[in-house]
C-alpha cells in the first residue's frame, strides 16, 4: 500500500478509534476494531471509493456492531456483568468534547447505560449524538432506512434523558472536584452522616469487584451507598494484600468526570469515577479489574500527577 494511503487512513484513525471506544466500552476491543478497519482498507480498491472517510466509518461501524452481536450470543458481557474501560483526562480515544452531548456520551455513566441498547440502537446514539452524523449517513452506513435511525435515536435518547434527569444538573468542574475531595474525606473518617447529606436522593454506587464477583455490585438509597462507601475507603490489610502494597489516593479525572485513584508504585490498581449534579453526587463507579486500567495506567506512568491527597492508605 502507498503511503499516500497509509497518510490518509492514519489522519482519521483518532476519529475512528473515538467511534470504536464508544460502542464497545474497551479500549483494547477498539484498538482491534481499528486494526480490522485498516486491514480491509489495505485490500479494498479504493480507486472506486469516493469518499474514504464515509468508507472507513462505514467498515469499522460494522465491524464494531459484529463484535457485539457476537458478545452477546456468547453471553461474554451480559448486561450489568462489566463496566466501560476508564481513561485517563487528554486520552485522545476520548475524543471530542466541544459539546455537551459529546462530553455526555463518553461519561462511564451512560457508556454503561449504552450497554443495555441494542447495538443499532447504541451504533446510531454514537454517531448521531457524538460525531453529528445526519440521519441519511447514519442510514448508509448502517444500511437502514433514514427512518428506522430516526426512531433508534429516540429510543436511545429516552433512556439517555431518563438516566440525566435521575442525575439532575451537572456540576462545574471545580465544584465537583470539592464535592468529592469532602466525599473522600468524610468516607475516609468514617462520617456516615456527611457522606449521608453529600448524596442525592436517588444516587446509585457500581462496582464490579476487583474481577472477584461474577455480576456488578449495585447499590442504591442514599444510607446503603453511604455504608458501601465507608466500607470500601476503609482501608485493611487484606485490601493492601490486594492492591500490592499501600496506595496512595490521587484525584484525577476520567471520562470528563472527577474521579479517586488508587496508586501503588506508579501504578493505578483501583478507580472510582463520580457523576456529581446539584452539588452532590448522583452515581459512583468503581472500578478495580487489573485488564479494565491498562489503557489508563499507560496513560498514568506519563501523566504528572499532583500531589496525593492520601499519601498511603
Amino acid at each position: 500500500m502507498d503511503s499516500a494511503a497509509v497518510d490518509r487512513f492514519e489522519a482519521g484513525r483518532g476519529r475512528l478509534a473515538s467511534i470504536a471506544y464508544r460502542m464497545l466500552g474497551s479500549a483494547a476491543d477498539a484498538e482491534d476494531a481499528v486494526q480490522d478497519t485498516f486491514l480491509r482498507w489495505q485490500t479494498a480498491d479504493r480507486e472506486r471509493i469516493e469518499v474514504p472517510e464515509a468508507w472507513l466509518t462505514k467498515v469499522l461501524t460494522n465491524r464494531c456492531l459484529d463484535r457485539l452481536r457476537s458478545a452477546h450470543t456468547r453471553h461474554e458481557h451480559p448486561a450489568g456483568a462489566w463496566l466501560p474501560e476508564p481513561l485517563l483526562e487528554g486520552d485522545p480515544m476520548l475524543g471530542p468534547a466541544d459539546t455537551f452531548e459529546q462530553r455526555e456520551s463518553v461519561s462511564l455513566a451512560v457508556l454503561t447505560l449504552l450497554e443495555r441498547l441494542s447495538p443499532v440502537e447504541r451504533a446510531v446514539y454514537v454517531l448521531r449524538e457524538a460525531f453529528s452524523y445526519s440521519h441519511a449517513e447514519i442510514a448508509g452506513i448502517l444500511d437502514i432506512t433514514e427512518s428506522a435511525s430516526q426512531q433508534h435515536i429516540h429510543r436511545a435518547r429516552t433512556r439517555v434523558a431518563a438516566e440525566r434527569r435521575r442525575g439532575g444538573v451537572q456540576a462545574d468542574p471545580a465544584s465537583a472536584r470539592r464535592v468529592v475531595e469532602e466525599f473522600l474525606a468524610a468516607a475516609v473518617s468514617g462520617r456516615t452522616d456527611r457522606l449521608v447529606a453529600l448524596l442525592t436522593d436517588d444516587v446509585t454506587a457500581v462496582s464490579d469487584g476487583a474481577g472477584l464477583a461474577k455480576r456488578l455490585l449495585r447499590v442504591t438509597t442514599r444510607e446503603r451507598v453511604a455504608s458501601f462507601a465507608r466500607a470500601g475507603f476503609r482501608p485493611t490489610p487484606a485490601k493492601r494484600r490486594l492492591a500490592g502494597g499501600t496506595p496512595s489516593i490521587h484525584l484525577a479525572v476520567v471520562n470528563g468526570a472527577p474521579a479517586v485513584l488508587a496508586v501503588v508504585d506508579g501504578r493505578v490498581v483501583g478507580a472510582v469515577a463520580f457523576a456529581v449534579s446539584d452539588g452532590r453526587i448522583a452515581s459512583l463507579h468503581g472500578i478495580a479489574t487489573t485488564d479494565r486500567l491498562t489503557r489508563l495506567n499507560e496513560a498514568w506512568r506519563k501523566h504528572e500527577p499532583e500531589a496525593p491527597v492520601i499519601e498511603a492508605w
